[in-house]
């Protein structure tokens, strides 16, 4: 575990050491979840997919949809006027 002092500049910016941007792999534009408690703020470094891991995970997705469409007897015409009838009931709320 490495420890380093660091300084918040008047805008709020802090500056991750190098050492630790090389080791953890952080570049320009990695996204992290920022959490604070009490006296401790801890980022955490947010993992985001490539597109093709994207799609690969919508793919898998759509096929349990499919599925479970298909064990309640669901057809793709009924899908229109499901849709319609969620889009009411949440209106309605």
């Amino acid at each position: 575990m490495t420890v380093e002092t660091i300084r918040m500049s008047s805008r709020g910016q802090v500056v991750i050491p190098q050492d630790i941007r090389d080791e953890f792999h952080m570049k320009e534009g990695t996204v992290f979840a920022v959490v604070g408690s009490e006296d401790t703020v801890i980022l955490k470094k947010i993992s985001t997919p490539s597109k093709e891991e994207l799609i690969k995970e919508l793919g898998k997705i759509a096929i349990k949809g499919t599925k479970r469409a298909k064990t309640l007897g669901i057809k793709e015409s009924d899908v229109p006027n499901i849709v319609h009838r969620i889009r009411r009931e949440k209106r309605k709320r």
